[in-house]
């Protein structure tokens, strides 16, 4: 969540703890009584005037103390907007990029390099995720895959961006995150069989998810005991932005410094996640003099802020072609294999998602899918907990015996409950108590709730789709009409409204269009919709899961290994800390952890 997010956005809380010191720090400054009138009659509306109204307690106090955010951080993560993507833009010069142009590494006969020009330019990248997709979907009334070529259009075509500012920029290469995602689900799938393993060093059971930043947010500060439980895998931003920056360091000598990466996200909270140190240069760069802390992602805006980006600009974006760009002036990204992969031709496999799997990358149900393909005639039965944010998930042998079991946590309220049923139960202090006897309320229930073996937890009630930089429905209307202008944290319309909303914005995301026909670009060239994407899958599609190839995605990611020489862990793995409270400790002033937190280019929470 960043500063400029407002209370309207949220439908889900947490209830301030009793550490909670902002409303006394809020409180009007009480006048000094005035000496002279001492015998002076008070009347009742003075006396109303002097009761000075309840402390109010907006967000960015809540995300100032050490529950969430801090104010330096705030004031750092504020720095992410549709604005500073201008500025940038406007700043530098796109990178020209011709490849191959006769550098310095020679591989395989051929010359591989970039074109070193003295002008200070940047290339411009960015990602953007399916949930922002279907949201714009929903509101313009276009299917989700239309909804992708506007925003290239906007971000790389002559009709976005690069018709105006002051160096007439844009983005050389804009990432679907979903093709990332498939390295993440297969990853996922991997830590999760080799965690619950006779010996594992990996996190302990039950997993639950880390993708989600708002969540570790809240683990980091408030619940350090979850720390050995979560995921060490990075999330589909943060491999997007560690791919690209560190191919194009390793392989080709562009700093990453010179690479301006941009994500459209539908969660403020990516911008804190953008902002970790962990998420650096400093973390897969081999060369330890070179690492300047730079980060993976520079910047994150989210499906509203893209609204803005174009409004900035005068550009219409319902007005922007809904066909692909022409693949004949596309630049390439320089490693063949990789081009390949990030950049498909078509769909290589449905885009359509199962309900089954949530709205927030389907990170469980490709676990559960994986161990069913392990197991032949096993079946997958899912049960309802207390509210629809709260799914199990159990996988039965061809006999119906339990082989395997997981669960789904959407929505603050429902995360409180599950720390609750891990948090490790204390020594009883009676003469003769047991080791570990707890008469903590619900503690048999906490006992019943290990038997997960992975959770898939988002601090949105609803998952991803439901994020707070989403377009609400309160401004559905004025984006349809004449209305132009879409501001963060406006007046919004709640249930049932928005309810009925999120239901439609669900429907684009898990019917993502797929023709199964070929589609045209701006050239009339045939885009063969799964055309084979040049990428060796291994020992074939035997191992299909989910529609993803398991060899294939292996066969990638050690090709990124190789390419960039770095260790296949340091690329796709991070961790996590815990984070002390500063609530009752000496304030340090804003400036001074502004300026420590700047210094390492962004910081962790």
């Amino acid at each position: 969540m960043s500063a400029i997010l407002s209370a309207d956005d949220l439908n889900d809380f947490i209830s301030p703890g009793v550490a909670c010191i902002k409303p006394i720090e809020t409180l009007p400054k009480q006048r000094p009584e005035d000496a002279s009138n001492t015998y002076e009659v008070t009347t009742e509306e003075r006396v109303a005037a002097s009761n000075p109204p309840p402390a109010q307690i907006s967000l960015t106090d809540c995300l100032a103390c050490s529950g969430c955010v801090t104010s330096a951080e705030a004031v750092l993560v504020s720095l992410q907007s549709h604005s500073e993507v201008l500025n940038t833009l406007d700043a530098y010069q796109e990178l020209s990029l011709p490849w191959p142009t006769g550098a310095a590494d020679t591989t395989n006969g051929t010359e591989d390099g970039v074109k070193h020009t003295t002008t200070q330019g940047k290339l411009f990248v960015a990602s953007v995720s399916p949930q922002v997709r279907a949201s714009l979907a929903a509101t313009y009334g276009v299917t989700e895959r239309e909804t992708g070529h506007m925003i290239s259009q906007l971000l790389s075509g002559p009709q976005g961006l690069r018709s105006g500012g002051r160096h007439g920029s844009g983005f050389i290469w804009v990432l679907d995150t979903n093709v990332v995602r498939e390295a993440a689900l297969v990853a996922a799938a991997n830590e999760v069989t080799e965690a619950l393993g006779a010996k594992s060093s990996g996190p302990k059971r039950p997993i639950l998810t880390s993708a989600c930043p708002g969540w570790i947010c809240y683990a980091e500060k408030t619940h350090p005991h979850i720390l050995p439980h979560l995921s060490q895998l990075k999330s589909p931003q943060a491999l997007a932005g560690t791919l690209v920056k560190s191919v194009l360091a390793q392989r080709y000598g562009i700093s990453p410094d010179r690479v301006f990466h941009v994500a459209v996200m539908p969660c403020f909270d990516k911008k804190l996640e953008a902002s970790r140190e962990e998420l650096t240069d400093v973390y897969w760069k081999q060369d330890e003099e070179a690492k300047q802390g730079v980060r993976d992602v520079d910047c994150v805006i989210t499906a509203r802020e893209l609204l803005m980006l174009a409004d900035s600009r005068g550009i219409s974006f319902p007005a922007l072609p809904r066909r692909p760009l022409s693949r004949r002036d596309r630049i390439a990204f320089p490693d063949p294999q990789l081009d390949a992969f990030l950049f498909p031709r078509g769909r290589r496999r449905s885009n359509k998602t199962a309900p089954e799997a949530g709205s927030s990358g389907g990170y469980l149900w490709h676990v559960m899918q994986t161990y069913q393909s392990q197991h032949p005639g096993s079946s997958i039965h899912t049960q309802r907990g207390r509210n629809a944010d709260v799914v199990d998930y159990t996988l039965h042998s061809a006999t119906n015996e339990p082989l395997l079991k997981t669960a789904r946590y959407y929505g603050f309220r429902n995360i409180q409950n599950l720390v609750r049923r891990l948090k490790p139960a204390k020594q009883s202090r009676m003469p003769g108590a047991k080791m570990g006897a707890s008469r903590r309320p619900g503690a048999a229930v906490a006992a019943a709730g290990m038997d997960y073996a992975y959770v898939e937890v988002m601090a949105c009630p609803g998952g991803c789709t439901n994020g707070g930089g989403q377009i609400k429905v309160g401004d559905v209307a004025g984006l349809r009409g004449a209305g132009s202008g879409i501001e963060n944290g406006g007046d919004q319309v709640v249930a049932p409204a928005q309810k009925e909303w999120l239901a439609r914005v669900d429907e684009a995301y898990f019917s993502a269009s797929d023709s199964g026909s070929a589609a045209s670009d701006e050239d009339g060239d045939q885009e063969m919709v799964g055309a084979d994407d040049g990428v060796e899958a291994g020992d074939g599609d035997d191992d299909v899961v989910d529609g993803i190839s398991t060899s294939r995605i292996t066969a990638v990611l050690n090709h990124w290994a190789q390419v960039t020489g770095v260790e296949l862990e340091k690329l796709l793995y991070t961790t996590y800390r815990k984070v002390e409270s500063d609530v009752g400790k000496k304030a340090v002033p804003d400036m001074e952890r502004v300026a420590g937190l700047a210094s390492s280019i962004g910081g962790g929470w």
